[in-house]
């Protein structure tokens, strides 16, 4: 690395002595904002990667509403890789983080604060009888963890 111009040496940091990479806090954010984005572009498919458990169960329950079309699993004998067809549909997904503690009082106020309308848009929840959206929740009498949301 080339000295900074002037009387003082540049620093080596830390991270530069430790060969530090940048690490993955949620494959499920990073998932859904490579979905949303190749949305914007208006591309027809997207390739996802890492592919996790919770990744695939939200990507079926996105598809059950027909918000995206038919997704692939590839096995790369790595972490795996998703292809998912997209319908232009979506306009926009998100997680949500620390998974809230979702009761069934407290659907109505979720869905008024994260969705644009109360008959347009899903939760996505995780409870004890699975990955589901809110609506089956408020069907099966369950509540959750909130894992996200799209519309």
């Amino acid at each position: 690395r080339p000295l900074r111009p002037g009387p003082f040496p540049q620093r080596s940091t830390l991270c530069d002595r430790l060969f530090c990479k940048m690490v993955r806090v949620s494959v499920l954010h990073d998932c859904l904002n490579a979905i949303v984005n190749a949305e914007k572009r208006g591309r027809r498919q997207v390739l996802i990667r890492p592919c996790s458990k919770v990744v695939i169960k939200f990507l079926q329950v996105m598809q059950k509403h027909s918000y995206i079309g038919e997704f692939e699993i590839v096995d790369d004998k790595r972490s795996g890789k998703i292809v998912v067809e997209l319908r232009g549909r979506l306009n926009k997904c998100g997680v949500i983080s620390p998974r809230f503690d979702l009761q069934l009082t407290d659907f109505d106020r979720w869905v008024q604060q994260l969705l644009p309308s109360r008959h347009f848009g899903f939760l996505v929840l995780t409870t004890s009888y699975g990955i589901m959206d809110h609506q089956e929740a408020i069907r099966k009498n369950t509540g959750g963890k909130i894992l996200g949301f799209f519309y």
